[in-house]
């Protein structure tokens, strides 16, 4: 405030005035001036400002008059101006009249005061201009109503009302945003990946329903393989999720999911919402053309959410062609299911034997005659609510608590979302700046994000490897990060692949089925030890876990599995050698012993006679 005031006012020295000619353009900018404030703006001894104004009162271009008790110095335009305003007797043979009169003297007055100054209050242009406050205060209202002045409270400890100039405010503002992002100094990008970590829960699972409606509020909007939803996104941020957690939301009209785009003839990319969400965040498609189509989507509006069956008697025609139109939809996000058993189906399908009873990822068996993918109750996807600005700032908030910190690299339609982040830093409701290090300048996040990411540039004394999904939004490598260059390796950010993470590094990528393996290990040997030992342990607790299928490493780093640096470590970790590799398979746990068959005791039938009625063991 303090410096643009300066700056305004013509007190810098680079602003000051050189040469005696540019004295009236000061004073016909600023207004009146005594002798004492124009010495501070100018570039000239006491000795030459005094003969340059007796110069500008001689020619008539200045006047000197009495404004607040006070002798000081106005441009001759101004003198019928002041003399209106304040009652300010111009000194005989100044010109009667400089072009139209003035309608409003004070409060042209009060503009210009306005436009060179910071934030001011009411009885401080009162004390300049040695007028009442009420006055003025009368004429802060009439300009504010009319846009002129902005009203309100703009400095630090202020007490009462403020005006501002609307450009001098937007001014300020620039120039504050501006220091916020110059003294915010970036971290690295292991720095980063740390925070996404703890940022996506993902190193303090929660548990239960509310730990999957937490997860699904935070990953709003985010287009996941529907094949990595259930098998790896959602586990590693819910302990103990199941497929019948998710479903439970569904039906119960807490979550919705929309497809975004199929994969193969299988697999495809879903967005997940919570229902009253979804209007705002979900994009809506243009709608598909066709016969089969327009029934299907015609029989839905009429009659709602229907079952297969029943949505095949309203569209008539055979299964598969209705099952197609229905999955066309469904992949243009027009359609949805009150379940993700469908998706399931479709994705077991190819595994399952023929003539065999589907069994989905909830441990529901069908018994229908239709082709999986058909289950369920079918409607239309919620129809978009509010305009086009209320859906894009929803989508930029959602980006924001999604991601903690926004950049360009990691986000779908930046550009679109663009001006929205930047209307919410301009606003005070975001912050920009160059927050990771090595990515580019447009980075966003909300106010004090950005203190909890400087709190991970220290590298933890001890930190557990953990095993996520490529396609995980809290991975940035392969999306804003580019995956380190190695060669004869090529990682991607596919579904079924995987990544190990550990203290914010990468440090291996999985291939689909787990067959081949790709290191990225630090040049430090003691480093590079205790890299092996995480991944290595990373891998065999994920097996054990059931969050990978039993592992068969064939490859590591382009080449046969037991010509690897990982080989001690994987022995180490159970893993057992093989003609074509390393196994890993899931390990039972030993049984858990009481403690009275551990002290020799024989074990009552009825629970024993103690106090509490018994302890039991599994």
């Amino acid at each position: 405030l303090e410096a643009h005031e300066r700056r305004l006012q013509r007190l810098e020295p680079r602003a000051h005035v050189p040469e005696p000619e540019a004295l009236h353009d000061l004073l016909w900018r600023l207004g009146d001036l005594s002798r004492a404030e124009l010495q501070e703006r100018v570039e000239l001894s006491p000795g030459e400002l005094a003969s340059a104004l007796d110069a500008l009162v001689t020619s008539r271009r200045a006047v000197e008059v009495r404004v607040a008790g006070q002798p000081r110095f106005i441009a001759v335009e101004d003198a019928e101006r002041y003399r209106d305003a304040l009652g300010v007797v111009p000194p005989p043979g100044t010109p009667a009249r400089f072009g139209e009169p003035s309608a409003d003297p004070l409060g042209e007055l009060v503009r210009r005061f306005a436009r060179t100054h910071g934030p001011f209050r009411a009885d401080e242009v009162a004390a300049r201009f040695g007028t009442g406050a009420t006055a003025i205060e009368g004429v802060l209202a009439r300009l504010a109503a009319r846009d002129a002045l902005v009203l309100g409270a703009f400095r630090p400890g202020s007490s009462g009302v403020e005006a501002c100039d609307p450009d001098v405010l937007r001014a300020l503002k620039r120039q504050a945003l501006s220091r916020l992002r110059k003294s915010v100094e970036p971290v690295s990008p292991a720095a980063w990946t740390r925070f996404l970590a703890e940022w996506h829960a993902l190193l303090r699972p929660r548990d239960g329903l509310d730990g999957v409606l937490d997860a699904v509020e935070r990953l709003q909007g985010v287009p996941l393989p529907a094949s990595d939803l259930e098998a790896f996104i959602l586990p590693a941020r819910v302990r103990g999720f199941t497929a019948g957690m998710l479903d439970a939301l569904c039906v119960a009209g807490e979550v919705c999911w929309q497809g975004i785009s199929s994969v193969g003839d299988a697999d495809g990319r879903v967005a997940l919402y919570l229902v009253d969400h979804a209007p705002l965040l979900a994009s809506p498609a243009p709608p598909l053309e066709g016969p089969v189509v327009e029934r299907v989507r015609a029989a839905l509006h009429r009659r709602g959410a229907l079952r297969f069956d029943e949505l095949l008697r309203e569209v008539g025609g055979f299964p598969p062609e209705v099952e197609a139109a229905l999955w066309k939809l469904t992949w243009n996000g027009e359609v949805t299911n009150d379940t993700l058993t469908p998706l399931r189906s479709k994705l077991r399908a190819k595994s399952a034997p023929a003539g065999r009873r589907r069994r989905d990822g909830a441990g529901f068996t069908s018994r229908r005659s239709f082709s999986p993918g058909t289950e369920g109750r079918w409607s239309l996807f919620p129809a978009p609510a509010g305009d086009e600005t209320a859906r894009r700032t929803a989508q930029a908030t959602q980006v924001l608590e999604r991601d903690g910190v926004v950049v360009r690299e990691a986000v779908e339609a930046f550009g679109a979302l663009y001006p929205v982040l930047k209307a919410l830093e301009e606003s005070g409701r975001a912050r920009r700046g160059y927050f990771v290090e090595g990515l580019g300048a447009a980075q966003f996040a909300f106010s004090g994000t950005e203190e909890r990411l400087r709190a991970f540039r220290d590298e933890p004394e001890e930190a557990p490897a953990f095993l996520l999904a490529s396609t995980d939004p809290a991975n940035p490598w392969g999306a804003a990060l580019p995956w380190p260059k190695r060669e004869l390796a090529r990682p991607m950010r596919a579904a079924g692949t995987c990544v190990v993470l550990h203290r914010g590094e990468l440090r291996a990528w999985l291939s689909r089925k787990g067959r081949a393996l790709t290191l990225f290990l630090p040049e430090d040997s003691a480093r590079r030890s205790e890299a092996l030992s995480s991944v290595a342990s990373c891998l065999a607790e994920a097996v054990d876990a059931g969050r990978l299928q039993p592992l068969h490493l064939e490859e590591i780093d382009g080449e046969p599995a037991s010509h690897s640096l990982l080989v001690p470590a994987l022995l180490e970790e159970r893993f057992t050698a093989s003609p074509s590799g390393f196994i890993r398979r899931r390990a039972q746990p030993p049984p858990t012993p009481s403690a009275s068959t551990e002290s020799g005791e024989e074990e009552p039938e009825d629970g024993g006679d103690g106090d509490d009625g018994g302890d039991w063991d599994a």
